[in-house]
Parts: C-alpha cells; sequence; structure tokens
C-alpha cells in the first residue's frame, strides 16, 4: 500500500471492464474508489461524497463528462483528470477550459494513470517550508501561502483549484521574474508537460479571471511574448515568498 491516509478517488466510467480494471489498480495501490456508470450518478456521488480526486469519462451516458466536469467546478475545486479517446485534441482543450486538471488519453497503461494521479494529487499538499513563508501583497492581491489564502478585489476571498494555485504560487514565488514557458509547466504539470503550452495558457486565463480587476488588462500575471509570465512585484513592506 502506498497511501498512508486512504485518499477517496471516484472514477466515473461506462465501460465496466475499464472501470473493474481501473478499480482493482487503485485500491491495490490502497485508494478508497467509489464508481458511478453514468454522469448524473457522478455528479450525484461529487456532491454528496467527499473525494480528493475525480477520474472522469467525456463519454458517460445521460450527463457527459464535460458537463459534470462544468457542474462539478459550480461548488468544489477536486481535481479532475478527464479521459479522452485517442486523438481528441479538441476533447482535451474543452475539457481543461471546463476546469479539468489532467486529461489521460484511451487507452492507457496502468502505470501511466498511477502517475498522473499521483502528479495531481501532489499539487494539493503545500511544500513543508511554507508556514514560514511572508504574506504576499501587490495592491488588493494577496497570497498567505502558510494559510493557503488568496485574497483580490477588496479582500475577498478567490477560491482557486490545487493546479490553479500551483500555478500561482510558481509565479508570486517569482514575482518581479519571468518565467519561461517550459519552467511553470515542469513545475505544475511535470516534466513530460514541458511543450503542452495549452494547459499554460488556458489556466493562465482562468487565473486572471479570478485576481485581475481586468483580466483584458492583466496588471499582476503579465505575459512576456515567446517567453513566459511574469508577477508584478509585491509591495515594498511585503516580499514574496521563496519557492519550495
Amino acid at each position: 500500500m502506498t497511501t498512508t491516509d486512504k485518499e477517496r478517488v471516484l472514477v466515473a466510467e461506462d465501460d465496466p471492464r475499464i472501470l473493474l480494471l481501473v478499480r482493482r489498480n487503485l485500491e491495490k495501490e490502497g485508494y478508497k474508489v467509489i464508481t458511478a456508470q453514468d454522469g448524473e450518478t457522478a455528479l450525484s456521488q461529487a456532491e454528496m461524497t467527499e473525494v480528493d480526486l475525480i477520474l472522469l469519462d467525456i463519454g458517460l451516458p445521460r450527463l457527459n463528462g464535460f458537463e459534470v466536469c462544468r457542474r462539478v467546478r459550480e461548488f468544489s475545486t477536486v481535481p479532475i483528470i478527464m479521459l479522452t479517446a485517442l486523438g481528441q485534441e479538441a476533447d482535451k482543450v474543452k475539457g481543461l477550459e471546463l476546469g479539468a486538471d489532467d486529461y489521460l488519453t484511451k487507452p492507457f497503461g496502468v502505470q501511466e494513470l498511477l502517475a498522473r494521479i499521483r502528479a495531481v494529487l501532489r499539487r494539493t499538499k503545500l511544500p513543508s517550508s511554507v508556514k514560514h513563508q511572508p504574506v504576499f501583497k501587490c495592491g488588493d492581491f494577496t497570497m498567505n501561502v502558510a494559510q493557503r489564502r488568496v485574497l483580490a478585489h477588496g479582500g475577498k476571498e478567490v477560491k482557486l483549484s490545487p493546479t490553479e494555485y500551483k500555478l500561482l504560487y510558481e509565479l508570486v514565488t517569482n514575482a518581479g521574474k519571468v518565467v519561461q514557458h517550459q519552467d511553470l509547466l515542469a513545475k505544475v504539470w511535470g516534466r513530460e508537460y514541458r511543450d503542452e503550452t495549452e494547459y499554460l495558457r488556458v489556466y493562465v486565463r482562468y487565473l486572471r479571471q479570478k485576481i485581475e480587476e481586468d483580466p483584458s488588462k492583466p496588471k499582476l500575471i503579465l505575459t512576456e511574448a515567446g517567453v513566459g509570465y511574469r508577477f508584478a512585484e509585491p509591495d515594498p513592506e511585503a516580499p514574496a515568498p521563496v519557492s519550495g
């Protein structure tokens, strides 16, 4: 058993063979597995049961995976990995734009699936050094790393998914510096994602919509064309946290 706290995974898949394969292998690794074979059941499980991650097939009956993802994002920031058909690039982009954290193309290997799950769950955990981090402030934007809280728009708390938070953390801990696209992708998603610029584009847009006063004219997350992104420098009395 590799997990010690019985992390709960909701697996929403209508193919009984795939569902059984995934369930057996996740339980073998120590995860507690909850299953659903249609979209309505998956949505109901996500609403009623506290889960740590959702594996969500796009082609679910009764309510497709895209709609389930959209509705889950209305009430939860739980990590979501979408399962897509081979070669459906448009499905991947749509899933990301609806709030999915990652995607996995069918057919997939068990080890690849487990690696993706571990990587996504890692984003939900704070580095051990954050308890002594300073509070970052830039105008009316505040990030308290120790408490994992983000405030914007006059002190209103901003809800972020684990992936959104991790990306923001990497930008804020390098405030005033340009962070290259490939470096952000490697730190947030993993080294194998260094060329997946679509992930970055979608999630930077998410963050701007949540923390910028005017997302079309960003003042916090700045684009360095062809290179990467730079977060605005902190207020003089509030130095940036150090990347952990």
